[in-house]
């Protein structure tokens, strides 16, 4: 899918997107884009599962999920997050369909280690034709969630789920929606930044927790075939885009 352009937007961004953002969805579509949006719902969950005295606990930046947390997670995503999502692409006239796994098997997925993480997985296979029908005339809005062959939900953390479908569809480029506007190194937004200068500033600690897993995404994606894996906090702003060749930092 050449021409597919797969979102991740953080929970939190959905309340914050301004008319830009919809108004390069307009632009995309009108280019004859195909536009798939993953969308998460951290802090919704995370006032949920407080509100109703869960324990939130985090390993390595992933949520830890037990069968709770994942009925949380479920509820939150579909019923509270992808609503959301769907109402505001609705009143800027952009024709869109709610998505999760359970459609057609969009999403299977795996464990990622369920001793240390409960119902936390990954992405290892995609629906490719049933999604490549469903993006032909509406943008897709999908839950970052997936189904093992046995029918058991996994969470899976959103920038993961983003990355392997744009790496499984071949997509053209993978925007990760962040509320900074890049990678900033000495005062000033990377326009660019290859996988081994990533290694370097993370060493450096200029990549901060917060961001490498965004970054490893970025790179994973680049690495697959996807052309472009940009980080950015507006998608009609050129952001820190990773590329497969280092350039002077």
């Amino acid at each position: 899918m050449k021409n597919l352009i797969i979102i991740k937007i953080g929970g939190q961004a959905i309340q914050q997107l301004t008319e830009r953002f919809f108004q390069q969805l307009q632009s995309w579509q009108a280019q004859g884009k195909q536009l798939l949006i993953v969308h998460g719902g951290g802090p919704m969950i995370t006032t949920l599962t407080t509100q109703l005295q869960l324990p939130v606990q985090r390993v390595h930046g992933l949520r830890v999920t037990d069968a709770q947390t994942l009925a949380v997670t479920k509820l939150v995503l579909l019923g509270e997050a992808q609503p959301a999502l769907l109402t505001q692409l609705n009143q800027h006239h952009l024709a869109a369909l709610g998505l999760n796994a359970a459609d057609q098997q969009l999403l299977t997925g795996t464990p990622l280690d369920q001793p240390h993480l409960g119902y936390v997985g990954q992405v290892t296979q995609v629906n490719q034709v049933a999604l490549h029908t469903l993006l032909a005339h509406q943008i897709g809005v999908l839950a970052p969630l997936a189904l093992t062959a046995e029918g058991q939900w996994l969470n899976v953390n959103a920038d993961m789920a983003a990355t392997a479908l744009a790496q499984q569809l071949h997509a053209e480029k993978l925007v990760l929606l962040t509320d900074v506007p890049g990678i900033i190194h000495h005062g000033m937004v990377m326009r660019s930044l290859s996988p081994q200068q990533a290694q370097h500033l993370t060493q450096q600690s200029v990549i901060t927790a917060g961001m490498r897993p965004k970054v490893q995404a970025a790179i994973q994606a680049i690495q697959a075939g996807v052309q472009q894996a940009v980080i950015t906090n507006a998608i009609d702003q050129p952001g820190t885009a990773i590329i497969k060749t280092e350039v002077a930092l």
